[in-house]
């Protein structure tokens, strides 16, 4: 079997996508913790269109899902798409068409439309049908870009995050006109179905291969060690494809769309619940003896996402069955599930791909004392933001069951809104030290020695499909 090489890593696209990445982040987040306070304060921004609440949360959820994550997960494949299929990417200047595509035609005109009011009414597809054409031609221009090596080099031979890569950008292409433009002409029920699709497919189909691509990646990279099952990662990865797309209904359980589609729903979220249990064991398995906080900050981070995501994928399993989606829609539960997925899984994640490959460019700065500060700043602000939401979703339940009036349920709700609203601040904290972090101290401070971050021996090859010794591009 031919060896991993490690080809000429794009380091300025790194950057460039890891820097917008950052600061779109801090600007979505502002979006989002102004939302929360227009929870608290109606009448905040009367008379000024743009900070409206309904204009202010459809530009800090695109912002995360296009401007953040988008950017923070190109970043790590211009350093991992090389290494993993030991060819260069399709083209230099391409990754600087879209770079601007992305940044400039999309997700800046994107935040102007959505805060003039020029919208969508699509969950997750707020973006005008404009913004949306530009967006399949980046994700094009994407595959592109990074998928060819893949195909090249056999599927034979592919460790599973490069299986993941080429399932996450194969599928968002064929899934996102679904949900963003095919509704705009399908009227009813049916439209609300195929947009109910994207709103769980922009998550399992986009976000979660990814982040799992990540995930799977810097943990034998970071340790030096295989993934404990190649199997399991395998299998792992064909039911998330097979299942994922079946879930997006049971956000309309006991709508009119027919019965059996919604028990499809349901009983492929169960199915989901447990797929999940079966990667994260396998990931936690990958990570025995990295300690309960690993030292590596890169671990740490991916491990924390690992843990998030078992905890929100059973949940969002448990909340699809009858019983509890009766008890739990539209309340504040479901935002915090919603929190846990992106800002948890997915964002630990993508922080964690960044946080090793800042590590790996000796020409960034890279300031390990604010990378830790940040961890914990975002660990503590989410932990406390999803509890406090949880509970809140559970108390508006209870009173909207019980029959009692709807104000007495938005004045129940008003101490918990507070603590959310103050919630965001060790968040954005924590945002700020991860900028600080990638842009401050030393450049190259990065690639200084680190002990091995496992209290066994590292095995000599990264995972079980590769016979030969890490490359020095991985670890």
């Amino acid at each position: 079997m031919r060896p991993l090489g490690a080809p000429r890593v794009e380091a300025a696209l790194v950057r460039a996508h890891g820097l917008a990445a950052l600061l779109a982040l801090l600007v979505a987040a502002t979006f989002g913790i102004l939302a929360s306070i227009g929870l608290l304060l109606p009448d905040l921004g009367a008379g000024t269109p743009w900070l409206t609440w309904g204009r202010l949360r459809y530009a800090h959820t695109q912002g995360i899902l296009f401007g953040w994550l988008a950017n923070a997960f190109f970043a790590f494949l211009y350093h991992a798409v090389p290494i993993l299929t030991a060819r260069p990417i399709t083209s230099r200047r391409l990754g600087y068409w879209l770079f601007a595509l992305w940044n400039l035609a999309v997700l800046a005109p994107g935040w102007v439309l959505v805060l003039a009011g020029v919208s969508q009414p699509l969950e997750w597809a707020e973006f005008p049908l404009i913004v949306d054409a530009l967006v399949v031609l980046g994700l094009v221009l994407a595959a592109v870009q990074f998928l060819p090596g893949f195909f090249a080099r056999g599927l034979e031979s592919l460790y599973v995050s490069g299986w993941y890569i080429l399932g996450g950008l194969i599928f968002t292409i064929l899934a996102y006109p679904m949900g963003n433009i095919v509704p705009e002409f399908v009227p009813g029920a049916s439209g609300a179905a195929f947009s109910g699709l994207w709103i769980h497919d922009a998550i399992g189909l986009y976000v979660t291969p990814l982040a799992l691509a990540v995930i799977y990646y810097v943990i034998p990279a970071a340790t030096g060690r295989p993934i404990y099952s190649h199997f399991l990662s395998m299998l792992g990865f064909w039911l998330l494809f097979f299942l994922y797309p079946l879930n997006g209904t049971h956000h309309y359980v006991f709508s009119v769309i027919p019965m059996a589609a919604q028990l499809g729903a349901i009983a492929a979220s169960a199915l989901l619940g447990v797929t999940v249990v079966i990667v994260v064991a396998n990931l936690f398995l990958s990570l025995r003896g990295c300690g309960f906080v690993p030292r590596d900050p890169a671990v740490r981070f991916v491990a924390a996402s690992t843990l998030f995501y078992l905890i929100v994928s059973v949940q969002g399993a448990a909340q699809a069955q009858m019983a509890v989606n009766q008890a739990v829609h539209f309340t504040d539960w479901v935002i915090g599930h919603s929190h846990l997925a992106m800002l948890g899984f997915a964002s630990f994640g993508a922080i964690g791909g960044l946080v090793h490959v800042w590590q790996r460019l000796p020409s960034a700065r890279y300031n390990a004392r604010a990378i830790d500060i940040a961890f914990w700043l975002l660990t503590v602000g989410l932990v406390v933001m999803v509890s406090d939401l949880t509970i809140a979703g559970l108390l508006q339940g209870q009173l909207w069951q019980s029959g009692a009036p709807w104000i007495e349920s938005v004045e129940a709700s008003r101490p918990y809104w507070l603590v959310r609203a103050l919630s965001g601040a060790p968040i954005a904290g924590g945002f700020i030290a991860l900028l600080w972090g990638l842009t401050t101290g030393p450049r190259g401070a990065g690639l200084a020695p680190r002990e091995v971050d496992v209290s066994v021996a590292p095995s000599s090859v990264v995972a079980p499909r590769f016979e030969t010794a890490p490359p020095q591009g991985i670890v």
